[in-house]
């Protein structure tokens, strides 16, 4: 049992006094999702400060999700690009604040794009071009605060545009992040690899897994055990690409983490 991977989730800062005991008895790596949203990275010091009051003596990973409401990475719009470079730029300030060591930031990339980005020259090198330009100032400020930025699978369907935008930056502030059940909807509502093949495609550029369930229909960030996700493939490909990523259960009741780490663990897949 305690070689299998130690399993971490996200919550709120409301939650986290519901679920110390679970967090420090393991030192669980912790994603929090408040700082996703505009209005909170415009004023985020009551967050903050109950997140480091409440943590104190956690000595786990820290995460957060950064933004992505209204707007997508690959802006071609220069004066739109300013704006999203703030907000990435005001959840770096974020986790300056914490301490947190990642921060999950959405892929643009979509069905349309597995169909149409080769009709024109380059046009993956096009898009993946436009995203580094608007990371680029974020990717230099996490690299001198020792950051990383997850890029994490939406509605992507090919697993090989986001590898290319990691192997075109070329640096270890930019990794990947697998959401297992985006990827076990674009399987199944869109002919994408099943969600281990999301994982093996990743391989050593893989930093961080969300773990939810779904039927496969819909994004439905159920309790694990509840839908059709295939989780002994997936742990299987993990352990094949090896590494430490962060394992995040990341579903819509906060109150029912621990029991889908439990489902894991009757698997025999993680505690």
């Amino acid at each position: 049992m305690t070689d299998l991977p130690v399993i971490g989730a996200q919550l709120s800062v409301l939650d986290i006094d519901g679920h110390r005991d679970w967090l420090f008895e393991k030192d669980r790596d912790l994603e929090l999702p408040e700082f996703c949203m505009a209005d909170v990275l415009r004023s985020p010091d009551v967050f903050t400060g109950m997140a480091k009051k409440k943590l104190d003596g956690w000595n786990g990973r820290l995460g957060i999700h950064g933004p992505f409401a209204g707007f997508e990475l690959d802006c071609k719009d220069r004066d739109m690009r300013t704006v999203v470079q703030a907000r990435l730029d005001q959840a770096l300030d974020v986790c300056a604040t914490l301490g947190a060591v990642w921060m999950v930031v959405h892929s643009p990339f979509d069905l349309w794009d597995t169909h149409n980005l080769a009709n024109a020259a380059k046009g993956l090198e096009r898009r993946v071009s436009a995203i580094l330009d608007t990371l680029k100032p974020a990717l230099k400020r996490a690299g001198d605060m020792g950051i990383v930025l997850v890029l994490e699978n939406i509605k992507d369907v090919d697993p090989g545009h986001r590898g290319a935008v990691v192997e075109a930056a070329a640096s270890p502030v930019l990794k990947l992040s697998v959401d297992i059940g985006h990827a076990n909807w674009a399987h199944h509502m869109a002919g994408a690899p099943p969600p281990d093949r999301f994982i093996s495609a990743a391989g050593a550029a893989l930093g961080h897994v969300h773990l939810q369930d779904t039927d496969g229909y819909a994004d439905r960030h159920w309790v694990l055990g509840e839908g059709n996700t295939p989780f002994a493939a997936v742990f299987s490909a993990l352990s094949g690409v090896g590494g430490n990523p962060h394992l995040i259960v990341e579903i819509n009741e906060f109150s029912r983490v621990a029991e889908s780490v439990e489902y894991l663990e009757t698997l025999g897949l993680g505690q």
